[in-house]
C-alpha cells in the first residue's frame, strides 16, 4: 500500500530524530523519502539556497546532517495542513533538543507516489546553528562572504 503525502512527512520526521539521535542507516531510509530527481529548497538558508536535485545529493545532505548529532534531538508540535491539490501538504513542526533550544519549521511538500518531489523548507537556521554550537562559525561566514 503507497503511503499517503501525510504518512511521508510523519515518516520522514521519525526519519530525521533517529539520524539525529544516532542511527546512521536512516541515511538511506531519510533518501529514499524522495524522488531520484527532485527539487529541495531552502529559501530562507543564511548562506543562500543551494537546491538539492537528486537523492543522492539528499543522501549527502543527510550524512552531513547526522554528522551533528544533536542530543535529545526531537520533533514537538507537528501540524499536517491539507491543500487543494492532493499532492502538496504542508508541515508544520518544531525541532528540539538538549539544551532547551528550538528551531521552527514550515516544509511544503509535493509528494507523488508516495516519494518527495519539491520540498520547500523554512526552518530556523540560526536556531539550528546555536543547536550545534556553530553561531560563530556562520558568523564568519556572513560576514567574509
Amino acid at each position: 500500500m503507497m503511503r499517503t503525502p501525510e504518512d511521508t512527512f510523519r515518516a520522514m520526521l521519525d526519519g530525521a530524530c533517529r539520524l539525529q539521535n544516532g542511527d546512521r542507516d536512516q541515511v538511506d531510509e531519510l533518501a529514499g523519502f524522495y524522488a531520484e530527481e527532485t527539487d529541495v529548497r531552502h529559501p530562507m538558508a543564511p548562506l543562500g539556497d543551494t537546491p538539492l536535485l537528486s537523492r543522492e545529493a539528499l543522501r549527502q545532505h543527510f550524512a552531513a546532517a547526522g554528522a551533528a548529532g544533536l542530543a535529545g534531538f526531537r520533533v514537538e508540535d507537528v501540524r499536517v495542513h491539507h491543500t487543494a491539490d492532493p499532492e502538496v501538504v504542508i508541515g508544520e513542526f518544531t525541532y528540539r533538543g538538549e539544551g532547551d533550544w528550538a528551531a521552527p519549521c514550515i516544509i511544503v511538500f509535493r509528494i507523488r507516489d508516495g516519494v518527495i518531489v519539491e520540498s520547500r523548507d523554512y526552518i530556523d537556521h540560526l536556531g539550528l546553528a546555536r543547536a550545534t554550537n556553530t553561531l560563530d562559525v556562520l558568523c564568519t561566514q556572513l560576514t567574509s562572504a
